[in-house]
């Protein structure tokens, strides 16, 4: 079984960032997705929360990781790696998300997503759901 991983933020296609060309690099993007949660700005960089609302997605990328050893890599930029604070800022959870091709829905798919794991009441809500990675 393949370790499919959504991504939302800093790790989406398209970024410069140094942890996304890496991703890119060693996983292969199987496509647009969406995610139901809502995002919200932390700083230079976006969370997501599960949410159950109907109208409430988050839009990223989901890739397939071809190395797993990636993923711890990834938990220490997330800052859910083995040295993160207590409680850690993102939890790694497997999740339910929707794989989509223009408008057409594809498949609904279990995908590795870090979650903020923090307090949000005093972040900004990106109502949109789409961050911005340029």
């Amino acid at each position: 079984m393949t370790d499919r991983l959504f991504v939302y933020g800093t790790l989406m296609s398209g970024s410069q960032h140094p942890m996304a060309l890496k991703l890119a690099s060693s996983a292969d993007h199987e496509g647009a997705a969406r995610y139901n949660g809502r995002l919200y700005q932390v700083t230079h960089y976006p969370g997501v929360v599960a949410s159950d609302a109907p109208d409430e997605w988050v839009f990223g990328d989901v890739f397939a990781l071809r190395d797993p050893n990636l993923l711890l890599a990834l938990d220490r930029y997330e800052g859910c790696g083995p040295d993160a604070a207590d409680p850690p800022e993102y939890r790694r959870l497997m999740q339910t998300v929707t794989l989509e091709s223009g408008s057409q829905v594809q498949a609904s798919i279990q995908a590795w997503v870090y979650v903020y794991n923090w307090p949000v009441d005093n972040l900004t809500r990106i109502v949109s759901g789409r961050f911005n990675v340029a």
